[in-house]
């Protein structure tokens, strides 16, 4: 499937804390929100072949569920917005063991094995986070799910800094939906579309604190 979504960078949590208590959105309604906290660790081989290819391999556990996600190549949108995410996404579930063979079986878990080559996996690096989420809705219908993330960043259990971010992801294949919503929240004070991933901050943040 197609995983399409706005993502921006808050310049601390004043932004996630308005957002989990606005009636709105431009033209959409926000539901309750609900927050959990989850962990996030991103895996590779120790030759980073997934990285290579331009896949990333995320292993979310919330809640004791544990569900494993790869995520392709972006694609460009002819409309250019900066905060505007797309890219191939295969899911299917997982225990926290980083043992592929493990899983139960689906698609995600069989493109990982063939990305990987048959190599041992390891963790580059994991994000705890605090996340609030609430349901997107026009007249009633769902258009997609707004959430409010609180990052820690942890290579090797180590903390190398926090971030907060927001991202707003479409319920469906399209950007339609969503990408008019792009405006309310560039207006919202603190906000800033971000044109990388929570994956490529982490990894800067990791490479400056080596050098």
């Amino acid at each position: 499937m197609l995983e399409v979504e706005l993502k921006f960078l808050a310049r601390d949590s004043a932004a996630l804390e308005r957002l989990a208590t606005v009636p709105g959105l431009g033209r959409a309604a926000l539901g309750s929100p609900e927050t959990y906290d989850e962990l996030d660790r991103y895996l590779d081989t120790d030759d980073g072949r997934l990285a290579a290819e331009r896949w990333a391999c995320r292993l979310r556990t919330r809640r004791g569920a544990t569900i494993i996600s790869l995520k392709g190549p972006a694609q460009p949108h002819p409309g250019g917005d900066p905060a505007l995410h797309r890219r191939p996404e295969v899911e299917g579930p997982a225990t926290p063991v980083i043992e592929p063979d493990e899983w139960p079986a689906s698609e995600a878990r069989d493109r990982l094995i063939e990305l990987s080559a048959g190599h041992p996996l390891v963790e580059r690096l994991a994000l705890a986070q605090r996340r609030t989420e609430r349901p997107v809705t026009v007249e009633g219908r769902r258009i997609g799910l707004l959430s409010l993330d609180r990052v820690t960043i942890l290579h090797a259990g180590v903390e190398m800094g926090r971030l907060c971010c927001v991202e707003l992801e479409s319920a469906g294949p399209d950007a339609e939906t969503i990408g008019p919503l792009a405006a309310a929240l560039t207006a919202i004070d603190g906000l800033a579309a971000d044109r990388q991933t929570k994956l490529e901050r982490a990894l800067g943040m990791i490479e400056r604190a080596r050098t």
